[in-house]
């Protein structure tokens, strides 16, 4: 049986269904409002979208149906009341190194955006945020608790419910969403064997770990590095895109970063660098593990920051087996020449050798041999935001 494909876009829901030997997407809910995310709950068998609407704001909907009829939950999440964060303002400085200076300040913690979910095996739902929030529940979705320690952790300038903090903050801004430039947690990441071990990762601010069902956090910084920072190894500040564990191979935890491509074979505690450079693998957004080798690794990679497309007009997939020893590009079926597509961070998937990505410009590309040969699905869609398989 063909794994169901699960497409969040710029204008609603989509479900890719294989019909013979071809794959469609579908309308599955949502028409016309911004998708961040879609996924199923492996427990339950809910899907779950996290909503960005033009005007009402960002919404958890369900469908415990398929997807044949959507509800929005009647209690969606909020900041409880007090709730405050160390933002920073730009202005003008001419002694700057970019002529640019920074300057905190407290502001009132409002959701912008709802960006990513988080399954675990003992039921409990995590949502991550902008501004910088995890929330959690264990009821299903009737309530949701924002969690505090990391909130209020000294990295960020500690606890603004209880007063002014330390007045200093290590976690940055992401252009990911409109309105006030404010950090925001992309990745949740929890540990198949353990559900009190988690990972979450956040631009910008880096990748921070649980051990404890997040009583307490630390940073799985160690071995990252910021290209263009002074202190390239300093602890805060580092801006991983997406981060993802082998599900078969816990330890084993990827990461495209602002600045690369890190790997690290002891659950985040430290990382290695694993560029390609003559393979074009360095800046991207996404990547993508294999369903039991933690070696095994895809990914999408871009030019730069400053120019978000394909590495040479080209667009391929890279793949490595040995843990970034070596990478190969996988271009069969796919557009070799004017092709400016970008890939978001959570729109690249694979599970059972199907890989699947989506693009800004709304194409959507397949592969059933883990990324040997490519068949395009769609050149219509809405820009993608997430692609997941299950």
């Amino acid at each position: 049986m063909a794994p169901q494909i699960l497409v969040g876009t710029r204008k609603g829901t989509f479900a890719l269904e294989k019909h013979g030997k071809r794959w469609r997407p579908r309308l599955l809910g949502h028409a016309g409002v911004g998708v961040n995310f879609v996924a199923r709950e492996p427990r339950t068998g809910r899907l779950w979208a996290l909503l960005g609407h033009g005007h009402w704001g960002a919404k958890l909907s369900t469908s415990d149906d398929q997807g044949a009829t959507w509800r929005d939950l009647p209690n969606q999440i909020a900041y409880p009341a007090g709730a405050r964060y160390l933002g920073q303002d730009m202005f003008e400085d001419e002694t700057a190194e970019f002529g640019v200076g920074f300057r905190n300040v407290v502001r009132t913690a409002t959701l912008q955006k709802l960006w990513v979910l988080g399954f675990a095996a003992d039921g409990a739902i995590y949502v991550g945020t902008i501004p910088g929030g995890l929330f959690c529940s264990r009821d299903g979705g009737t309530s949701w608790q924002l969690n505090l320690p990391l909130w209020n952790h000294p990295s960020r300038g500690g606890d603004l419910f209880a007063g002014e903090g330390s007045g200093a903050t290590k976690w940055f801004g992401t252009p990911a969403a409109e309105g006030v430039f404010a950090p925001g947690i992309h990745s949740v990441d929890i540990d198949p064997r353990d559900p009190k071990r988690l990972l979450v990762a956040v631009s910008t601010a880096g990748v921070i770990g649980s051990d404890d069902g997040g009583l307490t956090w630390h940073s799985r910084n160690r071995g990252m590095t910021m290209d263009h920072n002074p202190d390239a190894e300093a602890e805060w500040g580092h801006d991983p895109h997406y981060i993802e564990r082998c599900p078969g191979d816990p330890d084993h935890v990827w990461q495209q970063n602002h600045c690369g491509v890190f790997y690290s074979q002891d659950g985040a505690r430290s990382w290695r660098k694993v560029n390609g450079p003559k393979q074009g693998v360095g800046f991207g957004f996404p990547v993508a593990t294999d369903d039991r080798d933690g070696r095994v690794a895809w990914l999408v990679p871009g030019r730069s920051d400053a120019q978000r497309i394909t590495v040479d007009g080209s667009l391929f997939v890279a793949r490595t087996e040995d843990g970034g020893a070596s990478w190969r590009q996988l271009r069969t079926g796919l557009p070799r020449r004017d092709a400016y597509d970008v890939v978001y961070r959570h729109a690249l998937a694979q599970r059972g050798g199907v890989v699947v990505f989506g693009t800004t410009t709304g194409n959507l590309f397949l592969s059933e041999d883990r990324g040997d040969h490519w068949q395009a699905v769609s050149h219509h869609l809405p820009p993608v935001y997430s692609v997941r398989i299950g």
